[in-house]
């Protein structure tokens, strides 16, 4: 059992007696609050808040952590209040427990909504001060190595929400070693009969292979000291979890996977990483294209190491990891190295360590201002929690890490939103290339920007990151919204000239008096509403006029006949119905379909036949006189077969000043097909001319304009 003399004397290495005098009467204010309180097994409370620090005195964390771990449970469980604390231990020390203990809300096995909501709570509080997320993690392992206490439903649940957010974040902050005992415990939890099967085969598989496990780590350790290069060599155990993992995603029988022999070599400097590299290369063969550099290169979460997989003893697969002490270090506990080397101030692993876990914390920080819902923040967290990372390059040499699968569209994203919303082209290793491209590891990629343009709603079927994704919907929502106010205010406007009325004949206070009603925040949330066909324009404007002072017409006579003018420009807010294709020229009248705007239909299309007259639904539209936008139409040719007929349509196509977007052939036999190609035309009279061109083809029988 744990006590706090002998933490005190693990304490002595790394910290002065003042701190650790401090620590101690954390401890036993703890040991008073919880008297009379025991944990579910049977052992007094007081045991749990000395276990976690301990965990975190194995991290070697400052005092300030080992206190925020005795206390983390007072506030929460004892009637303390916080200001108690606070005179006792100071701000920081309560800042930190208060953390913790809101974190302890967390239940993640609830709705959707309140998970991802929680989760964003937790963000918070790793934003403020990471130290909290530390505490945190060593809260939750040790409550892991106590689950036996617990109903077999409920370790189920806590290992399924561990692998689901405790151990992928601990994973991000590089704290390797609770990482690999949370999923183990977690697996035992969860599937304890395929955790046995697992562990009594590697136990097997462990004594059949000492003697060649043996034999290849003498075989380094010999060549090392003959190449003069002092190091620890490391046999590298297996993990349960990891096996049953690889098994699963990679298909493989537990055979082929242990298989592998792992090996771990400790060195004193960067310099001699490589030299020990040359040195195993020389000894056994390396396989091509196994080879990483994490050393130049390091993971998003500060890891370093070199890796290579030689072929060894009778042709068996080694996989060996070469690192300093200080790499080692950061492998194991992450950012929390960084309290761990600090009093080295040349030491550059650290920092760097640091300041990539609060640039990441800070990343999703951005992310959560700019999501629409908790549940969009999640979505686009979960891409940065579980990386496998992708190094590419900019044409200036600076390395950019992406998770795997990333296009060229994340790629601009990562450099500044600005780019990626700016981003109309781009070269990856000076070949012009699409932006849907995927990337690979070491390509240089160069992002063409033009001034005003635009993100396309079509990067979200391709996109990867989460900053790339959220940054699309985020500008297309504003988007939307602009263009929805627009359409709305139009609307209205239309719906008052009917009853020959303004907004300017609209008192101020009725418009106030219509926010309060409805309650939304301002009168553009109403124009919007009418926009995305939320609201109807003419109940609205009935509602303005109904009070006014000064109006006397009949609102129930009035009719509401006078056209809105449509331009083609109007964006998100106006949509043209797929069903018919409406083009210039057509008679057109709108939809007003509830959060989708307006969407605008032919007068004859049969899927608006039933709302016609139903004034609250349809809208009396017109075209634009000066309209010059281009429009989709889709025609079904039925042509002879001929070699080179498809070329002729083409060149009449272009010749009238058309563009074809798709072309396809839908059935075909040994003299006839048809083919059906979709244009983009600028209205009827420019559809006329090409379909005239397209007459004058030889082996051209029909054409047929394709609606409904």
């Amino acid at each position: 059992m744990p006590t706090i003399d002998a933490l005190s004397d693990r304490l002595s290495t790394y910290l002065s007696t003042e701190q650790i005098h401090q620590v101690r009467r954390a401890y036993f204010y703890a040991e008073q609050a919880h008297t009379g309180q025991r944990r579910r097994s049977g052992e007094p409370y007081i045991i749990h808040p000395l276990a976690v620090a301990n965990i975190l005195a194995g991290m070697r964390l400052d005092h300030q952590s080992l206190m925020a771990a005795m206390l983390h449970d007072v506030i929460e469980d004892t009637g303390i209040p916080k200001i108690a604390l606070s005179e006792q231990f100071g701000d920081v020390v309560t800042e930190l427990v208060d953390g913790v203990s809101k974190l302890t809300h967390i239940k993640f096995e609830s709705k959707e909504e309140q998970q991802a909501e929680n989760f964003q709570k937790m963000i918070l509080a790793m934003a403020k001060d990471i130290r909290v997320m530390l505490v945190k993690l060593a809260d939750r392992l040790h409550n892991l190595r106590t689950l036996g206490a617990l109903r077999p439903d409920k370790r189920r649940r806590i290992g399924r929400e561990t692998l689901d957010i405790y151990a992928p974040v601990a994973h991000r902050l590089g704290l390797n070693s609770i990482r690999v005992e949370m999923e183990e415990l977690c697996f035992d939890a969860m599937y304890p009969m395929r955790s046995g099967m697992i562990r009594k085969a590697v136990t097997n598989a462990r004594g059949n292979r000492k003697e060649l496990v043996d034999k290849i780590a003498n075989s380094l350790r010999s060549r090392l000291k003959e190449e003069n290069l002092p190091s620890r060599v490391l046999g590298r155990e297996k993990h349960m979890f990891s096996i049953y993992s690889k098994m699963k995603v990679q298909r493989k029988s537990l055979n082929e996977i242990l298989d592998v022999y792992g090996f771990r070599i400790v060195v004193e400097s960067v310099d001699m990483c490589y030299r020990v590299l040359g040195a195993v290369h020389n000894l056994y063969k390396p396989i091509p294209g196994r080879f990483k550099d994490y050393i130049a290169i390091p993971k998003t979460n500060g890891y370093q190491s070199l890796h290579t997989t030689l072929i060894g003893i009778s042709g068996v697969p080694i996989e060996i990891q070469i690192r300093t002490e200080e790499m080692d270090a950061m492998a194991n506990h992450g950012i929390a190295s960084h309290w761990l080397y600090k009093s080295d101030s040349n030491n550059e692993n650290n920092t760097n360590g640091s300041q990539r876990a609060q640039k990441w914390v800070q990343n999703l920080m951005e992310l959560q201002q700019s999501a629409g819902s908790p549940i969009e923040f999640i979505e686009h967290v979960k891409v940065d929690l579980f990386p496998d990372e992708i190094y590419v390059f900019s044409p200036k040499g600076r390395i950019f890490e992406l998770p795997k699968g990333s296009t060229t569209v994340d790629f601009a994203y990562a450099i500044h939103t600005d780019v990626g919303n700016s981003c109309i082209a781009c070269r990856i290793d000076r070949q012009l290339a699409p932006l849907s491209s995927k990337l690979q590891n070491g390509q240089t990629v160069q992002i063409v920007t033009a001034p005003g343009a635009q993100p396309n709603p079509a990067w979200l079927s391709f996109v990867v990151t989460g900053k790339a994704r959220s940054n699309i919907r985020h500008f297309l929502k504003n988007q939307r919204r602009s263009e929805s106010i627009n359409l709305g205010e139009r609307l209205l406007h239309k719906a008052l000239a009917s009853l020959d009325k303004s907004i300017d004949d609209v008192d101020q206070d009725r418009i106030d008096q219509l926010i309060d009603e409805t309650s939304l925040l301002e009168f553009d949330d109403i124009l919007e509403d009418i926009g995305l066909g939320n609201r109807m324009a003419s109940l609205v404007a009935r509602r303005l006029l109904v009070a006014n002072r000064d109006t006397d017409i009949d609102l129930e006579s009035v009719s509401d006949d006078a056209p809105l003018a449509i331009k083609g420009t109007e964006g998100l807010a106006v949509s043209f119905a797929r069903c018919c294709s409406p083009i210039p020229g057509d008679p057109i009248l709108g939809n007003v379909s509830s959060g989708r705007g307006l969407v605008i239909h032919t007068e004859t299309c049969k899927n608006v036949q039933d709302i016609q007259g139903n004034p609250e639904k349809c809208v009396i539209l017109s075209w634009d006189k000066d309209i010059n936008s281009e429009f989709s139409v889709e025609l079904r040719l039925y042509l002879e077969n001929r070699k080179g007929v498809v070329a002729d349509l083409a060149s009449a196509i272009t010749q009238a000043d058309a563009n074809i977007e798709g072309i396809s052939v839908e059935d075909r036999d040994a003299k006839l097909s048809v083919t059906q190609i979709q244009l983009s035309v600028q209205g009827r009279k420019h559809l006329a001319r090409v379909i005239r061109r397209l007459r004058t083809i030889r082996g051209v029988n029909k054409i047929v304009r394709i609606k409904n």
